[in-house]
């Protein structure tokens, strides 16, 4: 009895060539789009945007939220690599958390795009970004560990509460022009600092 290997999904397979430069086409494109249009933007947008065609677009993305999703991944698949760069550097350890925000905090602010989907993701992307989320808290949960044995950072300081200031930083970012996106993470980094 022969028994047969069960075809391997879309996300499984490697991609070809010109659909992996579609697939980055389609992501710059939702990153555009996003930013411009925000909730009111539609996968036809970003298929206009890419030059491919609607189709092509769900077939790498069936809905908005995966589309979504692959950006939030694609994000935190960055943090948790710079967490980890920050991990293996000598250097005062809350020094190194404090860059390491900052860092991220200039990327998000020069990704519109980014900002949107970071506040305005719905369950589901949070849901199929969750092993990149687990990844990036992981690693700054290792950060801040340091930086309590050095006593640099609070003590109740907890890795989800750096995500959440993030988010809520993100979400000042373009708001109104009034908002100093820049002071808002000053004082964030001024919580986060111990005594």
């Amino acid at each position: 009895m022969t028994t047969k290997t069960p075809p391997l999904s879309e996300t499984d397979r490697p991609l070809r060539a010109d659909a992996r430069r579609n697939h980055e086409r389609i992501l710059e494109s939702a990153r555009v789009v996003f930013a411009q249009a925000g909730p009111d933007a539609q996968i036809d947008d970003v298929a206009r945007h890419a030059g491919v065609g609607v189709g092509t677009v769900y077939r790498h993305f069936p809905t908005k939220e995966a589309l979504l999703a692959e950006l939030v991944r694609q994000k935190f698949r960055l943090f948790a690599d710079r967490a980890r760069d920050a991990l293996a550097k000598d250097g005062e350890p809350f020094a190194l958390i404090e860059g390491l925000i900052r860092r991220n905090a200039a990327t998000a602010a020069s990704d519109a795009g980014i900002q949107y989907a970071l506040a305005s993701a719905g369950e589901q992307a949070w849901t199929q970004a969750q092993a990149e989320q687990d990844e990036l808290l992981a690693v700054t949960a290792e950060l801040i560990e340091r930086a309590r044995r050095a006593g640099t950072i609070r003590p109740d300081v907890e890795a989800t509460d750096i995500g959440m200031l993030m988010c809520g930083l993100c979400s000042t970012m373009g708001a109104r022009p009034d908002f100093d996106w820049r002071r808002h993470l000053d004082l964030v980094i001024d919580v986060l600092r111990a005594g």
